[in-house]
């Protein structure tokens, strides 16, 4: 026996809808290209949503159609991610740090017809528009010839006042992974899975977010669908501002200040610089408003987060998550009985990734694919799944097969242990990023040539925030500390100091970029053998061309 409840689609017009009666007087704020800001209402922004979607639907928008957006974060891009699949297509997010080579590969993927483009990102959209399917440009500024002009597209359209009818199991949304180990692949999220995470988002205990929050979100609205900021604060009416494309950090910072931002969420390296900044200007600006950084996409360093904490009395929320998963896994909200912990026991707790949130399914998985105990010495492979979870790739059945269990788990590919409380701490980026206290602000290690081995490993590491001017770390210091640790074998052969370290829009390190830069890096041991072993020859008397009797 079923109960007796309506069959309701949660579908992203019912967010619209909620949000344009109840919270039409809330502000939304764009920090302009030209630095000026641009302020309206959610009175303003849903009609004109609703126009867009109804103009995109005339261009020949279908159900199921992708509308690729290149894009920072701004008015437009909000009115984009929610008018699109509001009319029944999907907005595809195109990360614009990407090369032209692999965005032109993701658009012909997707399958995207139209694209929506900022004026000053329309070179690089030209670079590969030659390689896709797309059949309408349509630019955000000055409109170029054979493009359409995006104001003049929605000013130019009838408000219909409502929405087409949509299943909660259409697909709203696609986001495509940075394409580390291979081709990007893509995640097509439905219009209940971006409800549902919706939902959890703004709940306590995870991100907290309401509608007497102010939000700025850092991350960029092509990754991972802005970690679910535009749908969770037009679901609860809270204050949007959005950076633009000033991401420096005092251009943020006096965002936070003057629109007294409340919550916020971005990478490691936003936050590394702003630390940086405000270790230097102490005083320079009123954060007081500020009660959630949150910070995701890369593993934080203990060291960024006790900065903040004791330095500036900002609290930093470390949260973890996947482009596979829409993206919210984790989140490392303190539960109630750590809050009488030590400082020292706290920050070990918000050092790791977090307790899965509501609706997400976690487990560990040995070598043989037997689940392990969450006794926080156990590692394994992290399975996950849940309702905003992917189910497979779009249009790769190789890939799906390799990532998801014929029970629905999805492989992560990450390496982790979870302990008794269910915080789940990532282990397996220490091979990739070591992140410490002390002098060290941020570290990576990459294999380079080696004369006997074959490859050995590369430490580059930057000074940590703060350090007084010409103390650096040390390389027989660090290789020290490390030796205490670890085996001699694995130690690195050298370690290279520099003041920053590349990365993705994500925040991860570019190791390949790393690997173009030190391809030719010889440390001093190698340096040292040689000449050790040339000298030796040297010494060595020269056999005579006539052998001895």
């Amino acid at each position: 026996m079923q109960g007796l409840i309506m069959d309701f689609e949660l579908t992203i017009p019912v967010m619209l809808r909620r949000a344009e009666q109840l919270f039409g007087s809330q502000e939304i704020v764009t920090r302009l290209p030209d630095k000026n800001l641009h302020r309206y209402t959610y009175a303003d922004f849903i009609p004109r949503a609703r126009r867009l979607g109804a103009a995109l639907t005339e261009l020949g928008m279908g159900r199921g159609d992708r509308v690729g957006t290149l894009a920072w974060n701004h008015y437009q891009h909000l009115e984009a991610y929610l008018g699109i699949p509001a009319f029944g297509g999907v907005t595809h997010t195109l990360n614009l740090r990407l090369h032209p080579t692999d965005l032109g590969y993701i658009a012909k993927h997707g399958g995207d017809k139209l694209l929506i483009v900022d004026e000053s990102l329309l070179p690089l959209a030209q670079k590969f528009l030659g390689e896709t399917d797309i059949e309408q440009v349509i630019v955000i500024g000055d409109a170029a010839e054979g493009t359409i002009s995006y104001e003049e597209l929605v000013a130019g359209t009838d408000d219909p006042g409502d929405y087409p009818e949509l299943e909660e199991r259409d697909a709203a949304a696609m986001c495509y992974t940075s394409g580390t180990t291979g081709h990007p692949k893509g995640a097509l999220y439905s219009h209940r899975a971006i409800f549902l995470h919706t939902l959890v988002a703004t709940m306590s205990g995870v991100l907290s977010i309401s509608e007497a929050d102010t939000v700025l979100p850092v991350v960029p609205m092509f990754h991972a669908n802005a970690w679910g900021f535009p749908f969770s604060c037009t679901l609860v009416g809270a204050k949007q501002v959005f950076p633009g494309p000033h991401l420096d950090p005092p251009s943020l910072l006096e965002l936070f200040q003057d629109e007294r931002v409340t919550i916020t969420g971005g990478v490691p390296t936003i936050w590394l610089g702003i630390l940086q900044l405000l270790d230097q200007q102490p005083d320079a600006y009123d954060l007081s408003s500020l009660r959630a950084m949150i910070v995701g996409g890369a593993a934080a360093p203990r060291s960024l987060i006790e900065g903040f904490q004791e330095r500036h009395g900002l609290n930093v929320l470390h949260a973890w998550g996947m482009t596979e998963m829409a993206p919210l896994g984790t989140t490392a909200q303190l539960p109630p009985d750590l809050m009488e912990a030590s400082d020292e026991e706290q920050y070990a707790y918000r050092a790791k990734q977090g307790r899965p949130v509501f609706g997400v399914e976690m487990k560990i998985v040995g070598d043989d694919g037997g689940e392990l105990p969450h006794d926080g010495n156990s590692v394994g492979e992290l399975l996950v799944r849940g309702p905003w979870i992917i189910s497979g790739y779009f249009e790769d059945a190789e890939a799906t097969a390799a990532a998801v269990e014929p029970d629905g788990w999805f492989h992560t590919g990450d390496v982790a242990a979870i302990d008794p409380d269910g915080f789940v701490q990532l282990t397996d980026r220490r091979k990739d990023i070591i992140k410490s206290g002390g002098d060290v602000g941020e570290a990576a290690a990459i294999a380079i040539p080696h004369p006997r081995w074959g490859e050995r490993p590369l430490l580059i590491v930057t000074p940590r925030s703060g350090m007084p001017a010409g103390r650096r770390p040390e390389r027989d210091v660090l290789i020290a500390f490390l030796g205490e640790r670890f085996p001699r074998w694995m130690l690195p052969d050298d370690v290279v100091v520099v003041d920053e370290l590349p990365h993705t829009a994500t925040g991860k390190v570019m190791k390949t970029r790393l690997r173009e830069l030190y391809a030719a890096h010889t440390p001093p041991a190698i340096v040292n053998n040689i000449n050790a072993d040339m000298n030796e020859a040297l010494r060595q008397p020269v056999p005579s061309a006539t052998p001895t009797p």
